[in-house]
């Protein structure tokens, strides 16, 4: 009987998973929504961080184009205390896919973004605790980023997200480079 069991039970996981499909990823259309978060620049204390929300969809090849939002905190030391600099910029890119698994899990794409926001130091106060003038002003930046990407797909719906990104922004008076590792989630909506 255990025999007859056994049999039965190998030819149900075979008929189970024979002819079984992968899922459809990467179709051209597709959309998605994503949150993404990481650090900034060097882990140092108070750590650097940015967060962010965009839309992304699929073109032909596997390739897909993204348009978000992005906040960004950096602080800067000063005689044992510490003046923020936050940056809302908003962004638009392309991605190219070059490099992906046989089973359609993971993915590897670099893209290519434009930023353009505005940038505050000391939340736009000019004179600091001890009664220092910054020198440094509010400004409206602009320039690029440069993004290698890992998509792994959790569900046909769920993909996980890990970057390392470099942002350029003039306009700024304090650096211009800024380098950011992350990781994000997104969804997909069709």
């Amino acid at each position: 009987m255990k025999k007859y069991l056994f049999l039965f039970a190998v030819c149900v996981s075979l008929a189970l998973s024979s002819g079984q499909a992968y899922a459809q990823r990467y179709l051209p259309g597709m959309k998605g929504v994503e949150l993404r978060g990481g650090f900034a620049g060097n882990l140092k204390s108070p750590v650097d961080w940015y967060t962010g929300f965009a839309v992304s969809g699929y073109t032909k090849r596997a390739n897909h184009w993204v348009a978000g939002v992005e906040y960004l905190l950096k602080n800067y030391g000063y005689r044992g205390t510490f003046v923020p600099r936050a940056q809302f910029t908003a962004e638009g890119g392309y991605y190219l896919k070059f490099l992906s698994d046989p089973a359609k899990i993971f993915f590897l794409s670099v893209g290519g973004s434009a930023l353009v926001g505005y940038e505050t130091l000391n939340w736009g106060e000019k004179v600091l605790y001890d009664g220092s003038m910054l020198s440094y002003r509010d400004a409206f930046v602009y320039g690029g980023a440069l993004t290698l990407e890992l998509e792994s797909y959790v569900t046909d719906r769920i993909v996980l997200l890990a970057h390392v990104r470099e942002r350029a922004l003039w306009g700024s008076s304090l650096g211009k480079f800024t380098t950011q590792f992350g990781l994000g989630v997104r969804f997909i909506i069709n």
